[in-house]
């Protein structure tokens, strides 16, 4: 640690305020608390202490990552931090005083406008957290455009996203919250969808891909769920979305999204970046920002706050959510890598995951006891049959240098031999039989 104050400063400023010591300044604390008894080594020099930590960084053993699971490894150009770790994006806070952060504004204006075209949607707002909380605030907007309380969602729905969506309507006075079980192929059951809707349903959430990589018949659940009255809130991958069906183009109310693998790395789960859109009906029901284009006195084009639904903007009796964060930073890295790759480059990473996740399941399937369990269609992971626990297989795998994947078990009975494997652009050929050749003899 690095402390600017020398010994002498430190004497200055006690005599300033009159007292003789640090000790005598904070005397009303506790000593025990103030002073316990810490055995620490003596203190390093900075040299000391870099090679102390390069020692430990070496003991890591890192894997090769077959994790997906809500949180996915792409490649990111290395024009993406360059540009986003510049001192005016990283020092600039969330914009309160708005039209004074003309590049703040116009960051969060770009971004939006790259989602709505990537979604197909109208309108896209820019301040949530990840993809589980932009659900929820989805779903509770639908609750509050048609009154109705009972929310279907898919059994086959990311666990934690299930999880934040009931915490957020667990104070929304008679929300109730019922699955939609999934079929022998993975998919969402369409005839169990069409027993469960009625004219107390609100909402279904689309979830496609599904947890399970799974991809839906998004127009058949679309007609079913319009039909019966309700909302749709559709739970995309934003890769995806350049070689499937858009939101858009099945007449999604709302759209949300994680938006992490767009030029965010996984690190250690997060941040993440909370993408969330809305057919224009329903603008007003957006927490967060929307950033507009107007023109100031002179003439001169301006980004201006268009609408600002929070807590610390209106009155909150009235506020749509307490969203009160920016993830502009993260909504800055995607914004950079979408303009970078463009629609063409976009469409040909969504290609690669497709590619690399349907070889890897063909190398496993001829793998000796293990088989790809769902026949649905899928995008980048898919779910594997193992002939033991799930969990073994991990635990094995992790001994031969592979994040092997997600075990089911402990979040869907039935499946506890069963391990959700994803391969994205950045697994090789050689890597994937790699993967195959470490099932073998586990």
């Amino acid at each position: 640690m690095f402390i600017p104050n020398t010994p002498e400063d430190q004497k200055e400023m006690l005599a300033k305020i009159g007292v003789s010591s640090v000790r005598d300044l904070l005397k009303q604390i506790p000593q025990d608390l103030l002073y316990p008894a810490l055995d620490l080594p003596k203190a390093l020099t900075e040299q000391e202490l870099s090679s102390h930590m390069h020692a430990l960084a070496a003991e890591n053993k890192p894997l090769k990552n077959f994790i997906g699971a809500g949180m996915y490894e792409h490649f990111i150009p290395a024009a993406v931090n360059a540009l986003s770790s510049r001192g005016e994006f990283l020092t600039a806070y969330t914009p309160y005083q708005a039209e004074a952060s003309q590049g703040t504004l116009q960051t969060i204006y770009e971004f939006q406008s790259c989602i709505c075209a990537l979604f197909d949607m109208d309108v896209a707002t820019a301040s949530h957290y990840d993809g589980a909380t932009a659900l929820a605030e989805a779903v509770l907007a639908c609750v509050r455009v048609n009154g109705r309380k009972e929310v279907l969602i898919p059994a086959a729905l990311h666990p934690h996203y299930k999880e934040v969506l009931k915490t957020y309507s667990r104070h929304f006075e008679g929300v109730q919250i019922a699955e939609v079980p999934f079929g022998a192929d993975g998919a969402l059951d369409i005839n169990a969808l069409k027993e469960k809707l009625s004219d107390k349903t609100s909402c279904f959430v689309l979830a496609n891909p599904n947890f399970f990589g799974s991809l839906e018949d998004a127009k058949a659940v679309s007609s079913l769920v319009h039909n019966a009255g309700a909302l749709l809130v559709a739970l995309v991958n934003p890769i995806s979305l350049s070689v499937v069906q858009t939101p858009g183009s099945y007449d999604a109310d709302f759209a949300v999204a994680e938006g992490q693998p767009l030029g965010n790395a996984v690190n250690f789960g997060g941040p993440g970046l909370g993408i969330m859109t809305a057919k224009k009906a329903y603008m007003r029901q957006l927490p967060g920002r929307i950033v507009g284009i107007a023109k100031d006195h002179d003439g001169k084009r301006a980004f201006v706050l268009t609408l600002q639904a929070r807590e610390q903007h209106i009155r909150r009796e009235k506020a749509s959510s307490n969203i009160c964060s920016n993830e502009a930073l993260c909504a800055l890295n995607a914004v950079i890598y979408l303009t970078l790759l463009g629609p063409k480059g976009l469409k040909e990473a969504a290609l690669l995951n497709l590619d690399r996740a349907h070889k890897l399941a063909e190398l496993i399937a001829a793998v000796p006891g293990f088989k790809v369990k769902f026949t649905a269609p899928f995008f980048n992971e898919f779910v594997v049959e193992c002939p033991v626990s799930a969990q073994t297989a991990v635990e094995k795998l992790a001994q031969k240098g592979f994040g092997a994947g997600y075990a089911l078990g402990k979040d869907f009975k039935g499946l506890e031999n069963c391990l959700l494997v994803c391969a994205t652009e950045t697994k090789t050929p050689e890597d994937l039989q790699a993967y195959a050749d470490a099932l073998r003899g586990i």
